[in-house]
């Protein structure tokens, strides 16, 4: 599921911004600016109920600015805002929350939450495994 949550940042992403690069995987060299990196940041489980479960999924989008220019970080903020509201995901929308930005050393960092609800299926044996049926044809004489 996280790696649908990945295609669907990366959808909004490249809707909103067609001609820059998305990355999902780390960059070791030849990081061509400007760039997006889709990173996720600690997710979790918790069981609410039964096979019912509320899993927390919080991504940081780094985002590589061109020039070192401040207007150019702080529209790409604005921009994310609404970009990454509502993504697709298992065939509908999700809604993001909490979503913040910050920029570190040159790089904005957008943080996004994407939670849910999910049943686990928790069955491992079938609830029959053979039927055997005996049966006769009465005669209607």
């Amino acid at each position: 599921m996280i790696n649908e949550l990945m295609i669907g940042i990366s959808q909004a992403l490249d809707a909103a911004f067609s001609d820059v690069e998305i990355h999902t995987d780390q960059i070791k060299q030849g990081l061509v600016e400007p760039c997006f990196f889709i990173m996720l940041l600690e997710p979790s489980q918790e069981q609410v109920l039964g096979p019912r479960f509320y899993r927390e999924n919080t991504f940081d989008i780094h985002y590589f600015p061109k020039t070192d220019n401040t207007s150019e970080i702080n529209e790409v903020a604005d921009k994310l805002m609404n970009t990454l509201e509502y993504i697709k995901f298992d065939g509908g929308l999700l809604r993001g929350t909490k979503m913040h930005s910050e920029t570190v050393a040159g790089v904005l960092h957008f943080f996004v939450d994407y939670n849910f609800h999910t049943i686990k299926d928790t069955i491992t044996n079938p609830y029959m495994e053979q039927l055997k049926v005996k049966g006769k044809v009465r005669n209607s004489e």
